[in-house]
């Protein structure tokens, strides 16, 4: 009885003997490894930060940095303790393989949000169109972008999808050009039309002097000509300059007798003594 008992305490302590510094290790490891991933995380957010990258970026990266590193001390430490690692890292790979499949999309709208926020082809604030929407953005997340619509509706895009489609930046230059064309009727005098249009640009502050406003006469048209009117502003006073040249264009077409010409149809009314007369005569050519 001694005997077994003397083995069984002689077999636990050289087991001990054996584990203790595994376990050890393994704490050290978990320890030493903790404490690096939270350090390793913080240079990576700096170094984003010094790059300009967004919030959003940032606080996604150093939890991704965070997990990994956590993930790959845990593994080493089981490793230390004996345990099989290339069996866990099967598993965990096989398991992860499953996630990605199932979160496909998902994870195509994190992966173009990333992108988004790296990249800054908008940023908050910014007048977009993108799948046939507009909007200025208020919000870009990871998996999506908020579009707030001209009558306060918000839209939420997959960030996916707008990385797959045409954008168009309406505000990310300084200065926006307005194209806009009007028509008068061929009798009009082209200088007089070209003066008036002028003088309604020079009362308008906002418009810019630089580039040089553009007036030339456009198409020949059915009805008239076409003059084409080409300004700039600020990118800001885009729609005010826009409502402004639209509604003083027509008031001082109007003060100099420019005609604006539009499609009309010309109605003969014919009596009907006069009508008969003409079939008649068109039906005795035909007898005869």
């Amino acid at each position: 009885m001694d005997t077994t008992l003397d083995k069984f305490i002689n077999n636990t302590l050289d087991w001990l003997k054996d584990f203790l510094p595994n376990l050890l290790g393994a704490i050290i490891i978990l320890v030493l490894g903790m404490w690096l991933s939270g350090i390793i995380a913080k240079i990576v957010s700096k170094a984003l930060k010094s790059a300009k990258i967004g919030e959003t970026v940032i606080s996604f990266v150093n939890s991704f940095v965070k997990i990994s590193i956590k993930v790959l001390v845990i593994v080493a430490a089981l490793g230390t303790l004996g345990f099989n690692v290339a069996s866990l890292v099967t598993a965990v790979g096989a398991a992860t393989v499953a996630i990605g499949l199932a979160l496909q999309d998902s994870l195509k709208n994190v992966a173009s949000g990333i992108t988004i926020l790296i990249a800054k082809p908008f940023t908050v604030g910014d007048y977009l169109e993108t799948n046939g929407l507009q909007g200025t953005v208020t919000r870009i997340d990871i998996a999506s972008t908020h579009l707030l619509t001209i009558d306060n509706k918000e839209v939420i895009i997959p960030n996916s999808s707008i990385s797959t489609s045409n954008i168009v930046n309406y505000t990310s230059q300084d200065k926006r050009g307005v194209f806009l064309s009007y028509h008068v009727s061929y009798n009009t005098d082209i200088d007089l039309v070209k003066n008036v249009i002028m003088g309604v640009i020079n009362k308008n502050k906002t418009i810019f002097k630089e580039p040089v406003p553009f007036i030339v006469v456009g198409k020949h048209e059915e009805n008239g000509m076409e003059i084409i009117v080409r300004v700039w502003c600020k990118t800001s006073d885009y729609w005010n300059v826009y409502f402004y040249m639209q509604e003083n264009i027509k008031k001082s077409f109007d003060d100099n007798n420019i005609e604006i010409p539009f499609t009309q149809i010309d109605v003969h009314n014919i009596p009907q003594i006069e009508r008969n007369e003409k079939i008649t005569k068109q039906s005795d050519k035909k007898k005869t």
